[in-house]
C-alpha cells in the first residue's frame, strides 16, 4: 500500500469552517482547498463575500474554489466574474446545470475565453463531462469536477465512470479531473490508480488518515475495546 506522501493525486481539502479550512491548508499533503454554499450555510456563514476575502486574505498559494450562487446564467456571469478578481488562487465553481436544467456550456464557453480560472462542478455523466470539455479552453487552468460519491449512493461502481472521464480530458491539457464527494478513505487510492489528478475530501474523512497501512489485527483489538469501554461507560446489565 502506497503512503499519502507517495500517491500522485492531489488531495483537496473541502469545508468552509475557518479553523478547519487553516488547519487544513497548513498541511502539506493538502494541495487546494474547496467549499461550496452548502457547506457555508451549514457552517453559519451569513456574507459570501466577506467569509471569502477573510479566507483569501490567510490563503494565497494554493488553489481554492468558490461557487457562484444564482439560478440565472446571466447573474451566474456577474458573480464568476468578480470571484474570479479575488486572487489569482480562485477558482470559480460554475454548476453543470442551473434549477431548470439548462446547460452551463455557453457560460463557461464564454467565461473560459475571457481566462477565468473554472471549476466546473456536479457532474455525473461522461455525456457531461465530453460537453464540459468541448467548450474549455484547453490552455486556461480549470477543473472538471465528477461527483463520484454520489454516484456511488445510486449503487453505481464510480471507478469505471472515473477512468473513462481520466482519458476524456486529454483533449484539455489544462484541465483536470476532480473526483468529488468522496464517501471513504479508500477513495483517494482508487482515484490515484485511475490516475484521477484531484481529489476532494472532507475533514471527516482526512481525520482517518492516521490510519492508512494501519495493523488490521490491532484495528481489530481497538473495536473491541471500544465495544467493552463503551459497554461499561453504560453501566449495562443483563
Amino acid at each position: 500500500m502506497k503512503k499519502i506522501e507517495e500517491l500522485k493525486v492531489k488531495i483537496f481539502a473541502d469545508g468552509a469552517d475557518k479553523a478547519g479550512m487553516l488547519e487544513m491548508y497548513a498541511k502539506p499533503y493538502i494541495k487546494g482547498l474547496t467549499t461550496n454554499p452548502t457547506l457555508m450555510n451549514k457552517a453559519g456563514i451569513s456574507d459570501y463575500r466577506v467569509f471569502a476575502k477573510d479566507i483569501l486574505a490567510a490563503i494565497k498559494d494554493k488553489p481554492i474554489s468558490f461557487e457562484v450562487f444564482s439560478d440565472d446564467f446571466k447573474d451566474m456571469e456577474r458573480q464568476a466574474m468578480e470571484i474570479a478578481s479575488w486572487g489569482s488562487n480562485v477558482y470559480v465553481k460554475i454548476p453543470i446545470t442551473n434549477t431548470k436544467k439548462e446547460t452551463c456550456y455557453p457560460l463557461v464557453k464564454k467565461l473560459a475565453a475571457q481566462k477565468v480560472k473554472l471549476n466546473v462542478t456536479a457532474l455525473m455523466t461522461l455525456t457531461q463531462v465530453k460537453d464540459v470539455v468541448a467548450v474549455l479552453d484547453p490552455h486556461v487552468p480549470s477543473y472538471v469536477s465528477v461527483f463520484a460519491g454520489r454516484i456511488a449512493d445510486t449503487g453505481r461502481d464510480p471507478v469505471p465512470l472515473m477512468t473513462a472521464a481520466v482519458d476524456i480530458l486529454k483533449a484539455a491539457p489544462a484541465a483536470e479531473l476532480i473526483w468529488a464527494s468522496p464517501r471513504e478513505l479508500l477513495n483517494i487510492f482508487q482515484a490515484d490508480t485511475i490516475g484521477c489528478q484531484v481529489i476532494t475530501v472532507t475533514n471527516d474523512i482526512l481525520k482517518k488518515l492516521s490510519l492508512v497501512g494501519y495493523d488490521l489485527d490491532e484495528y481489530s483489538l481497538d473495536t473491541v475495546k471500544m465495544f467493552y469501554k463503551d459497554a461499561v461507560a453504560a453501566k449495562y446489565q443483563i
